[in-house]
């Protein structure tokens, strides 16, 4: 037995001359606990550990997916769920008949982007926009209209984690509580906020108050807007006539999805959730959806200032600040103000808010000793009159690598 520069345990087959990781005295393996690394920030770093992990659960030669262009759905869909879940941890080999062509990585890169685009659309009610003025996706709680859409989340739980597993991306986003719930980390109702904030100000209520003693009648449905019809939903079976009661309020704001739990079934079959327990939500979304090259012209020309100008001393230091950024600290605080590192077709002329179009904003709020904070809703940053570049640029820094959670709102 030796170990790895990590402290991993493994095997040498002296037969074979190879190395494993299977204990030839137990049949186990040193990785059944998931990896066991110490936590880094560095994003790049994390992905090689994650890509290193990747490569150990792999499975040798290649398995053949066969889809036709015209019907890549259903085909894909019989294909993935047709294999034993660990076949999908092989090189993957896409085949478009009629088509020649070898696939080195090309092929496949082209069917997780196209087919991401159409299990995705929220056509098939199987997902739904976050808001009416927010594109990140979540799953649709009316999904149920289709009679098997369980099987269908199961097949996109093993799609989107032969993505990460195989590195490959995706055409569009999930909502920034959807990441999180991937990474097994806790949601706050704060997270809620960016995506429905009517919403979330009603659980606020509901969490912070006694409905029973306010007379309030609620139960375990929601009406939802299905097709141009609004719908009684029931968030768990019987849910219309069972009563939220100070003793089961807090399973209402969790609320009950099956569709979730036949996502993750799916998921971990390929991936198991814990071998993503290094990164966080917004580290997440750029490792499935790629990163954009941030223009940096188009984000200056398409901001807004509130009681700064546009030539006031901290304006300037913060663009010199992010020009100074590699893309990946951009899109870092891309992520940290509007909660997504996606940009519109349009660019920045077209970032949304929870309102409608919402241009990135730049407030002066607060006092030199505190760090800048986000509103995700709004596309706006509150940042501090601080007296120096150095400064600024310390904080700046320091709030959209460490502040998940307490320095956004």
């Amino acid at each position: 037995m030796r170990f790895t520069v990590d402290g991993i345990p493994y095997f040498v087959d002296h037969n074979r001359r190879t190395t494993t990781y299977i204990d030839p005295r137990t049949g186990k393996s040193s990785l059944e606990n998931g990896p066991q690394i110490t936590y880094v920030r560095d994003f790049k770093a994390k992905v090689q550990y994650f890509r290193f992990w990747c490569q150990q659960l792999s499975m040798p030669q290649h398995v053949k997916i066969t889809v036709s262009r015209k019907t890549l759905f259903e085909d894909s869909f019989q294909q993935i769920m047709g294999f034993h879940a660990q076949d999908l941890r092989r090189r993957l080999w896409i085949i478009f008949p009629g088509e020649d062509g070898l696939d080195y990585g090309g092929v496949a890169r082209e069917w997780f982007f196209l087919l991401s685009h159409e299990v995705l659309n929220p056509m098939y009610c199987l997902f739904e926009y976050a808001g009416k003025d927010n594109y990140c996706l979540q799953i649709n709680p009316a999904s149920y209209i289709n009679p098997d859409h369980l099987k269908y989340f199961k097949f996109i739980g093993r799609f989107i984690a032969m993505a990460l597993f195989h590195g490959k991306f995706i055409d569009t986003g999930f909502s920034l509580p959807f990441y999180k719930r991937i990474l097994n980390k806790p949601l706050a109702l704060k997270d809620l906020e960016s995506i429905d904030p009517e919403f979330y100000n009603s659980l606020i209520w509901i969490k912070e108050n006694n409905i029973e003693d306010c007379g309030l009648e609620m139960f375990f449905s929601v009406d939802k807007e299905i097709l141009g019809e609004v719908t009684t939903h029931e968030l768990k079976p019987n849910g219309g006539d069972l009563q939220v009661t100070e003793e089961n309020k807090e399973e209402y704001i969790r609320g009950v999805e099956e569709q979730s739990q036949a996502f993750f079934e799916g998921f971990n079959e390929v991936l198991p959730q814990q071998y993503l327990q290094y990164f966080d939500a917004k580290e997440l979304e750029v490792m499935l959806c790629g990163m954009q090259e941030i223009d940096l012209s188009d984000w200056q020309k398409n901001s807004i200032y509130r009681h700064y100008a546009r030539t006031s001393k901290q304006i300037l230091w913060f663009w010199q600040c992010v020009k100074e950024m590699d893309n990946e600290k951009r899109m870092r605080l891309l992520q940290f103000v509007t909660g997504t590192c996606r940009l519109p077709v349009g660019g920045f002329a077209d970032l949304m808010g929870s309102n409608g179009p919402q241009k990135f904003c730049i407030e002066k709020v607060g006092k030199e000793n505190w760090l800048p904070r986000s509103h995700t809703c709004f596309n706006r940053l509150d940042l501090p009159p601080y007296k120096s570049y150095e400064q600024m640029k310390e904080k700046l820094i320091f709030a959209i690598e460490e502040t998940e959670g307490f320095g956004q709102e």
